[in-house]
């Protein structure tokens, strides 16, 4: 099999990814905040119940959450079907990271001095006002480090989907290595790295636009 051709499928695994990434991202990012906020919580019931949840899910491998969420609803619920293999993964990935970045927003918030806020209500500013308008800039500043690790292995953790089938770019390079070829499996490296530099390169620039705010 030539060399262009290889490429092709492995850009059309690559897409899948890139999709997964993205998609995964755009439901994390604020489900994580709204799961930060639970655990922040002075409803204790509430707390608690987020907090379990978080302490599970980070606990447990990604991997089979992503092999539950696929299977779980059809064993557990006579005459519910599986779900679509890549509402599955997404679901697991969504659920995963959002309570990876809510530890990540949660530290980031209570970083901030409280008496930043207490400056905020003598201003006459609610609450909403005073975590737009104070504290979110602070935070964003203080959590782009980890975020962005955090982000980095989301990269590396799409190929997980390969559990259940999704035809991401490392199960296409599987599928090549099945039929004798094994130079694409490491061919996706490529792939992977210059991602991850383009990631880090924006990242790197977050961190210069913030940086004003000094500690």
């Amino acid at each position: 099999m030539d060399f262009l051709t290889v490429t092709l499928q492995l850009l059309e695994g690559f897409v899948t990814t890139l999709e997964l990434f993205g998609l995964t991202l755009l439901f994390s990012l604020p489900l994580g905040l709204i799961i930060a906020f639970g655990a922040m919580s002075k409803f204790k019931p509430l707390k608690a119940v987020v907090k379990t949840f978080v302490w599970i899910i980070r606990g447990t491998p990604l991997m089979l959450q992503v092999i539950a969420v696929y299977y779980g609803p059809a064993l557990l619920f006579e005459g519910i079907g599986m779900l679509p293999r890549f509402i599955a993964v997404m679901v697991a990935f969504v659920i995963n990271y959002a309570c990876y970045f809510s530890e990540i927003f949660r530290g980031g918030i209570e970083a901030i001095p409280k008496g930043q806020s207490e400056a905020g209500r003598v201003l006459g500013l609610n609450k909403f006002q005073i975590f737009s308008k104070i504290i979110l800039l602070q935070v964003i500043k203080r959590i782009v480090a980890p975020m962005s690790n955090e982000i980095i292995t989301l990269v590396k953790d799409t190929s997980l989907a390969r559990v259940i089938v999704v035809t991401e770019i490392l199960k296409v390079a599987q599928d090549f290595t099945a039929k004798g070829l094994i130079w694409p499996l490491f061919y996706t490296a490529i792939y992977y790295l210059i991602f991850v530099g383009v990631l880090t390169i924006l990242f790197g620039f977050i961190e210069k636009k913030l940086s004003f705010y000094k500690e």
